[in-house]
């Protein structure tokens, strides 16, 4: 039996639709190698992506580093270094440590809440040494790599959890904002898009911190009100450039249910706003329910969205030219 979305595919080929498409590195190759580390962001750069995504957070001496979460004990070893460090809920807290201290961490891939491997078949080696990196260490090495190649690869931060970290008495925006300005960031001369799931924070560092480049409201479960109308989505483009939606919000379901390939109404209205959509995130080994790599970015390309995060830059390229 075809699949599905054989249909999609021919008015794709029909159509032969052109347009930018930016594939993001997620959280480097995470897909190869322990997310956003060096090493990661090294391999990522050389599958020639858009932008390498940075999450930031920061340490107790208030150091920027790149870590997806405000815990360290689902990717390194912190539970056996640092036992002590431990906080009633059980985790461990990258505020509650200098960064002299988390560089005696090593990463490992991401582990669940019972320490099995999320992706049981990414990376499964023991003994290559994998830390974790300051902004500023992935920022040079992005720059020297762009160097050194002639490349223009971009970076894509995004400010993790600014509310938290307020709390715990800490202004983590100004803080990175503090670091991509020492590297030139932003100017005309370099590609950088920086992203947070907080609206309120994304309206501050536009019009407090008078951030120049280009923004990204992410969009999760708690704030998918930021979509309900077009008139929501035309405020939005006064403050962002655009927004990151994941794969799944993009799709309207009652037409996938009939095998259908049609957009959500708020995507229509995004784009009539002029806001970018990067969607985030496309994983070979983890694809939207029914669909194959394949038929994942074709439709993407069908609904003309701008981008897609991903921790499998090399397969989704290849899908981009078989479209």
């Amino acid at each position: 039996m075809l699949s599905r979305f054989t249909t999609l595919l021919v008015l794709l080929f029909l159509s032969k639709q052109v347009f930018a498409f930016d594939i993001i590195a997620h959280r480097g190759a995470s897909g190869y190698l322990p997310e956003h580390t060096l090493a990661a962001t090294t391999l990522a750069h050389a599958q020639l992506p858009a932008y390498i995504e940075q999450d930031v957070v920061l340490t107790k001496d208030s150091i920027p580093v790149v870590l997806h979460d405000i815990h360290l004990d689902t990717v390194t070893d912190v539970a056996e270094k640092f036992p002590e460090k431990v906080r009633e809920d059980g985790r461990y807290y990258v505020i509650d440590f200098t960064l002299a201290e988390i560089k005696t961490l090593q990463v490992h891939e991401r582990t669940n809440h019972v320490g099995k491997q999320v992706f049981p078949q990414r990376y499964q080696g023991t003994q290559a040494q994998f830390t974790i990196a300051t902004l500023a260490e992935h920022l040079e090495l992005i720059a020297q790599l762009n160097r050194l190649t002639a490349s223009s690869i971009g970076v894509y931060p995004e400010i993790k959890a600014p509310a938290w970290h307020r709390k715990q008495g800490k202004d983590i925006s100004a803080i990175t904002l503090d670091v991509l300005a020492a590297f030139g960031y932003p100017n005309k001369n370099n590609h950088i898009i920086l992203q947070c799931f907080d609206f309120k924070e994304i309206t501050r560092i536009r019009e407090e911190l008078g951030y120049k480049g280009k923004l990204v409201q992410l969009i999760g479960s708690n704030n998918t009100h930021l979509l309900n109308s077009a008139r929501s989505l035309k405020e939005l483009a006064n403050v962002v450039d655009g927004i990151g939606p994941s794969f799944n919000q993009l799709l309207d379901k009652v037409a996938l249910s009939k095998g259908r390939i049609s957009p959500q109404t708020w995507v229509t209205q995004a784009q009539n706003a002029g806001l970018l959509i990067h969607p985030y995130t496309l994983r070979a080994d983890q694809l939207p329910p029914g669909m194959t790599l394949q038929e994942a970015v074709s439709a993407l390309y069908l609904l003309k969205v701008d981008g897609v995060f991903t921790d499998h830059v090399p397969p989704v390229k290849t899908a981009i030219k078989l479209r």
